[in-house]
């Protein structure tokens, strides 16, 4: 079963961060979880310009923060909860929520994410995707929506799998989330395409169309690892097709209604990362429903 007794709510106050907030507070109560509630101030000081008064605007944005943060307890009406309220000062978002979650011995990291994609990501970056690559306990993302679906509403929950060990791990909270939800566990993998050189041959192939057999291959492993990983017993089906992990999953989930996505991210940083990228990191930031990761050797939730 899952085992969850803190679970930590970033906000920036944002209608991104109020939804992410429905998620976090159904969790808690359902766990029996303490519920963390923290705002990250972000006031940049260095040598070569300083803002007249720094202290002083520092501490009004504290007041402000805590104020805000003290109406949105109150406007939850959880006295069935256990809540604690930080409002904590860091040189920058992700990192702060990183070093409380570390400090506090998280077990869970429900955030909103904006979804920006393009110049506005280039630029702005994310910081739920940052805290996703770093974090060592499990994030659960929720992306913005214009009409964000009930927070009990999880029939379908996708689980990409490589056939790596941190898939499987994914595939262990997968187990346990779908015997919590009542819901169906929707088995998923991706062959990758690929062009071979043109001086090889004239046009692009696929595998499949030198292997016939490898899809029922491949759905014949996804059974068999299925059947090996530990977990409760939940209804399953499989899919195997071919294309692109990042986008294919991400269609995947909304041509098949998908209300969770369950996937696991190697943690890579440094060259490694801006070389590689990440696949959870894209479907993160395009996915139309949350996004549930779990690190390679982070934290577990399962017993």
């Amino acid at each position: 079963m899952l085992r969850i007794k803190r679970i930590l709510w970033p906000t920036d106050f944002s209608r991104c961060a109020k939804q992410a907030l429905g998620h976090a507070v159904h969790l808690a109560r359902q766990h029996g979880a303490e519920l963390h509630v923290m705002h990250a101030r972000v006031l940049m000081k260095d040598d070569s310009y300083h803002l007249p008064n720094h202290e002083e605007i520092d501490r009004q944005l504290k007041d402000l923060a805590s104020s805000h943060l003290s109406s949105t307890i109150r406007a939850l009406q959880t006295d069935d909860l256990v809540i604690k309220q930080a409002n904590v000062r860091g040189i920058s978002t992700a990192p702060a929520i990183l070093e409380y979650a570390k400090e506090n011995d998280i077990d869970l990291i429900v955030i909103g994410t904006h979804g920006r994609r393009g110049l506005g990501h280039l630029f702005l970056g994310s910081v739920a995707e940052e805290v996703v690559r770093l974090s060592a306990a499990p994030v659960l993302t929720i992306r913005e929506r214009e009409e964000p679906k009930p927070v009990t509403m999880m029939k379908q929950i996708l689980v990409p799998l490589d056939f790596s060990n941190f898939s499987q791990q994914a595939l262990k909270h997968a187990k346990e989330m779908a015997a919590f939800y009542n819901a169906r566990l929707q088995l998923l993998h991706v062959i990758e395409e690929f062009i071979p050189p043109t001086f090889y041959m004239a046009a692009a192939a696929s595998l499949t169309r030198f292997t016939p057999e490898l899809k029922l291959i491949i759905k014949e492993t996804m059974e068999t690892l299925f059947e090996d990983t530990a977990g409760l017993a939940v209804a399953a089906e499989y899919h195997v097709i071919e294309g692109y992990a990042a986008h294919d999953i991400v269609d995947f989930a909304q041509e098949n209604n998908s209300d969770l996505i369950v996937i696991a991210t190697h943690g890579r940083t440094g060259i490694e990362h801006m070389l590689m990228g990440s696949v959870t990191e894209k479907v993160v930031r395009r996915a139309p429903c949350p996004v549930f990761t779990v690190r390679a050797f982070g934290k577990t939730l399962v017993q």
